[in-house]
């Protein structure tokens, strides 16, 4: 029984203005722009296009780095595997000042023009997640800040034609149990037109939207599940490339916007 002199926690009420629980980064420490890979080790790889680096903090699946890029102070945060996790680094960088994010990182392409290495531009995600369901109604649309999302088309689209490689924008599906992704569910995702599928940005699209932040998505294409090209035959050279480009598109998205 709860004590007449007690209440339960209120979890928007409590923690905000101070070193935060699960991130380990406090006020005055980040930017007001922050670069979401899953990978605490892809961090380093955004770290590597700044300069005055800092590593901020680094706790469970979350470390957080800092630098400058073309006169923006930038934020790299890792969010670890899935909605969860992406929901609690949101959650906590808004907190302490950041107020746009920009998800970079791996995705799985559902339609056969996808190939390992192209570059995929999120206009929002089918919540095949939990921990959204947990926030909202099941008919609330995960969708990004439309902003962000063009210019994230117009950098990607640039280093693209640069490098020859190739750019798509669509539909993507976050999904929690990755082993759970059986042939069929797969070649539903296909059947409706659904681009590609990852386990994050449902919950990143969404908690934006209910605390007033902005939130984009651009992601490398790892493997393709439905002509079976995969990154474990060899292609991660591709990948790599892919990740590159996608890091310098978030970047001077966030240049051009001021974000």
């Amino acid at each position: 029984m709860t004590r007449p002199d007690t209440a339960p926690v209120d979890k928007d009420a409590v923690g905000r203005d101070e070193r935060q629980y699960h991130i380990g980064v406090a006020p005055g420490e980040v930017s007001t722009v922050a670069l979401l890979p899953g990978d605490p080790f892809r961090v380093p790889m955004i770290a590597e296009f700044l300069t005055d680096v800092v590593e901020v903090a680094h706790q469970r699946e979350h470390r957080t780095m800092t630098g400058w890029y073309r006169g923006r102070h930038i934020t790299a945060t890792s969010t670890g595997m899935g909605c969860p996790s992406t929901a609690i680094a949101v959650e906590e960088l808004a907190r302490v000042g950041v107020t746009s994010f920009i998800r970079v990182g791996s995705s799985a392409g559902l339609q056969e023009r996808v190939q390992p290495g192209d570059l995929l531009v999120s206009e929002g995600s089918l919540r095949n997640d939990g921990t959204t369901a947990a926030y909202v109604h099941p008919g609330y649309p995960a969708v990004p800040d439309l902003p962000i999302t063009l210019s994230l088309r117009r950098q990607a689209d640039r280093i693209a034609e640069e490098r020859g490689m190739a750019v798509h924008s669509g539909i993507n599906a976050s999904d929690d149990a990755f082993y759970a992704e059986t042939p069929e569910w797969i070649a539903q995702l296909n059947r409706i037109g659904v681009l590609n599928v990852e386990m994050e940005s449902s919950a990143m699209f969404v908690v934006a939207r209910l605390r007033g932040l902005r939130a984009g998505m651009i992601c490398a294409a790892s493997s393709n599940l439905v002509s079976g090209a995969s990154l474990y035959s060899g292609i991660k050279p591709a990948l790599q490339r892919g990740w590159t480009a996608s890091i310098e598109a978030a970047l001077n998205t966030a240049v051009e916007l001021e974000l």
